[in-house]
């Protein structure tokens, strides 16, 4: 399989991990040799619940006998979507309270973009350097790294960048501005954490200036801070939200959400204004139903902050600077890049999945399903332990 997989998948890096995967269960990944991985990653995320979680598992398999896909998104009424959007409405602040179903993070990203401009008549975007939204054409213009933009120029135009986490950047943002994008904690960067109300001052920058905050919850969303969204922890609420990976319980899904006023410009003028097919499939509504029920009715988001301490507690030692980020979104900062690809792969090897960032080429990936066990946590931190141990006797 591993030689199929090569030859006649595209492939996004010369040399992938290539694990030949058997089946996947709670925390772990089993590969086609018969070796078990304890999963630190999550699929970047996406996992939640982890692997197969029942839950999840038996909405996917009752909707699967009802109907699969009917029609294009937004023309009929169908159950799994409907009470997913009604859910969310419920878990939100009040001015957010109309979400459009994607296909996947980056999907939503372009119909925010679009929502913006669309809802103020302006088109300037400003985003934030080092930033990661997505890899379609309208997020990829979203980043600053020259290295990953260089061989697909021309982007989208109109777009401005200013520095996370630098207030004086933020006169930059002016009446010519439809909307400001911001992740709610920078990923690829390094897991950056919003510092002295840094959000609440471009929230009221934008107010200012008539623009609209649009906040990228990809990643910490869906209780992975501790919080079911990021930015209830930083006291603003965007005008539009975007959210992906964790939604769909392992399946691929996205979405954005704003006020009913703002969504319904995407109806006329022109109709059809931002439009998907398979947005909002039933199949993959059931299982982000599922998902959001199951986090929101349960405490996993209060563990996750009791496991987030369990983590900071276990993983010291020399060769790990800082540790970043919130909940069970943390990424830890090794003195070098040559540390943290030996540690990444020395855990495969020893039964442990880790990942990297994709800008800070120091840090090593810490997020795990929000379903994982105390002893799970103290299996894989010692794993990591050994590995550092053994690399600080090596040097």
């Amino acid at each position: 399989m591993k030689q199929d997989f090569l030859k006649y998948q595209a492939q996004t890096t010369p040399h992938p991990l290539a694990m030949e995967i058997s089946h996947a269960k709670g925390s772990y990944i089993y590969s086609k040799q018969g070796n078990k991985y304890l999963d630190f990653v999550a699929g970047v995320s996406a996992c939640s619940l982890g692997h197969c979680h029942p839950r999840v598992v038996n909405a996917v398999k009752e909707q699967v006998d009802k109907y699969l896909h009917v029609m294009v998104y937004g023309e009929y009424a169908q159950e799994p979507a409907v009470a997913l959007t009604k859910l969310l409405a419920s878990k939100l602040p009040d001015s957010l309270n109309k979400t459009y179903l994607t296909n996947s993070g980056t999907e939503a990203i372009e119909g925010a973009i679009k929502l913006a401009r669309r809802t103020t008549g302006r088109s300037e975007i400003i985003a934030a350097r080092m930033a990661y939204h997505g890899n379609t054409m309208g997020s990829l213009s979203l980043m600053s790294y020259e290295e990953r933009l260089t061989p697909f120029r021309p982007l989208v135009g109109g777009i401005n960048f200013i520095e996370f986490n630098n207030t004086e950047d933020l006169s930059e943002i002016t009446t010519k501005t439809a909307a400001v994008i911001l992740e709610t904690i920078q990923g690829g960067a390094g897991f950056i954490i919003p510092k002295e109300q840094y959000l609440e001052k471009v929230k009221q920058r934008c107010e200012a200036v008539g623009a609209l905050l649009i906040l990228d919850e990809i990643q910490p969303g869906f209780g992975r801070t501790g919080k079911l969204f990021g930015f209830e922890h930083f006291n603003i609420v965007p005008d539009i939200l975007v959210m992906g990976k964790g939604m769909g319980g392992g399946l691929p899904i996205g979405a954005f959400t704003a006020s009913e006023t703002v969504m319904d410009n995407l109806m006329e003028n022109p109709k059809l204004g931002h439009i998907t097919t398979f947005g909002g499939n039933p199949v993959i509504a059931s299982a982000a139903l599922a998902t959001l029920q199951e986090i929101t009715e349960s405490d996993l988001m209060a563990e996750t902050l009791k496991k987030e301490k369990l983590l900071r507690e276990l993983l010291v030692h020399p060769l790990i600077n800082e540790i970043r980020g919130i909940g069970l979104m943390l990424a830890l900062i090794t003195p070098s890049e040559d540390i943290a690809t030996q540690l990444i792969l020395a855990a495969q090897d020893k039964g442990l999945i880790l990942f990297w960032l994709l800008f800070e080429k120091k840090a090593v990936r810490i997020t795990p399903p929000l379903t994982i066990s105390q002893e799970e946590i103290r299996e894989g931190c010692g794993i990591i332990i050994d590995i550092l141990n053994s690399i600080t006797t090596k040097s």
